[in-house]
């Protein structure tokens, strides 16, 4: 191999590989300022947190939401869809630092926490 094509590999690989989960691709978590900018194939919407929160409305059970998010019963009596999450920097692939949402242990999971942390949206504008 030659070693001009070594930056080529290592940019290859560099872009091959992350963690480009569901919840990245569809755009759980997300910012945005319209549904348009969620994935309403999902059924996603723009819920009305600051910043905007691409998420479900009224799941029921984690098995309405798209991986990694769960059902998290919230304390305006909503249920939504959140994104799982291990810690904060998960939260905020695609938010800017302004709206960052906070990789929590203390929400309400419906279907049980399961030692799982949920990325939860800054309160609403």
């Amino acid at each position: 191999m030659s070693l001009r094509a070594l930056p080529f590999l290592l940019l290859l690989a560099m872009t091959s590989c992350g963690d480009d989960t569901e919840a990245d691709r569809l755009g759980v978590g997300a910012e945005c300022t319209s549904n348009d900018q969620c994935d309403v194939d999902t059924n996603q919407s723009c819920l009305a947190f600051k910043g905007g929160y691409c998420g479900i409305r009224g799941c029921v059970h984690d098995s309405d939401c798209p991986q990694p998010s769960a059902c998290v019963a919230h304390t305006d009596g909503m249920n939504y869809c959140f994104r799982t999450c291990a810690d904060k920097p998960e939260c905020n692939v695609n938010r800017t630092v302004d709206n960052e949402a906070n990789c929590s242990s203390s929400v309400t999971f419906v279907d049980g926490t399961q030692g799982r942390k949920a990325c939860v949206p800054p309160s609403s504008t």
